[in-house]
């Protein structure tokens, strides 16, 4: 009789935890709001990217020394695991990446609804939307993007990626300076969207403030699904300078490509 009654005890008990972990999962059971931090991590390839010094080398056989690495975060969405989204509101939706700045690497939101998230969307650079409200309209940003030199002046817009350094290659022995820009040029825009799916669950709660670990290669900037080659661009031997053209759409769609989530940190 002891023994049906602990088997009893034990189904009752295994019956509540999977209640409990199921309540959990449909985000039932949470309430409230928290913090989520969105920390971006810039890589060339399989390495960590070492401004100024590191050598980096495209499937084109050019070698880069990188000194900018800077692009601006937008517009951001989050999905939880029932599909339901939480878009952040856009007043505070706009943050600049910036490989030598320790406030560059990682972006904290607040305020926002507590639940299990599994997806994130955001924009590279400043929707058209906003750039059209005109220079008053910016709110803080356009001083910040002023002082990261991330605007070109109020007509030309805002850079939507600065990547800059110097190159050699099979036909540039001597280091020349490269200079990419992305941003609004004649008809194009480009802006892009990228939408990265998370490995595990990023828990928000009101006690816990998850990270979410984005790596961003650079290398796909050149060597995305177009296979651009700086040594194209090179003009009477002076340096690359990609600031539009052609060639900008094809970088934006490369720049899409570019980020993967490596890991969440539930803490």
């Amino acid at each position: 009789m002891k023994k049906i009654l602990y088997k009893a005890i034990a189904i009752l008990a295994i019956t509540a935890t999977i209640s409990a972990c199921s309540s959990d999962d449909n985000n039932e059971s949470v309430s409230g709001t928290g913090k989520i931090g969105l920390k971006f991590d810039n890589s060339f390839g399989s390495n960590d990217l070492i401004l100024e010094t590191q050598p980096n080398t495209t499937t084109n056989k050019e070698v880069l020394k990188i000194t900018t690495v800077k692009y601006i975060v937008s517009n951001i969405v989050l999905t939880k695991t029932d599909g339901t989204t939480f878009t952040y509101p856009k007043a505070k939706s706009y943050f600049i990446a910036d490989e030598a700045s320790a406030a560059g690497y990682k972006f904290v939101l607040s305020d926002v609804p507590a639940g299990d998230y599994i997806k994130v969307k955001f924009g590279i650079g400043v929707d058209k939307e906003q750039w059209q409200l005109g220079a008053s309209g910016q709110g803080d940003f356009l001083a910040q993007a002023q002082a990261a030199k991330m605007l070109w002046n109020w007509t030309a817009g805002y850079k939507f990626l600065a990547f800059e350094g110097n190159f050699t290659s099979e036909t540039v022995t001597t280091g020349l300076p490269f200079m990419i820009h992305t941003g609004q040029t004649g008809t194009d825009y480009n802006y892009t969207e990228v939408t990265l799916d998370f490995p595990t669950k990023a828990l928000v709660r009101t006690n816990i403030s998850p990270d979410v670990h984005i790596i961003a290669d650079l290398s796909k900037i050149l060597d995305g699904p177009n296979k651009i080659k700086l040594s194209d661009y090179n003009m009477g031997g002076t340096g690359a300078m990609i600031m539009g053209g052609a060639a900008l759409p094809l970088i934006t769609a490369n720049v899409a490509t570019m980020f993967r989530v490596d890991h969440v940190h539930n803490d």
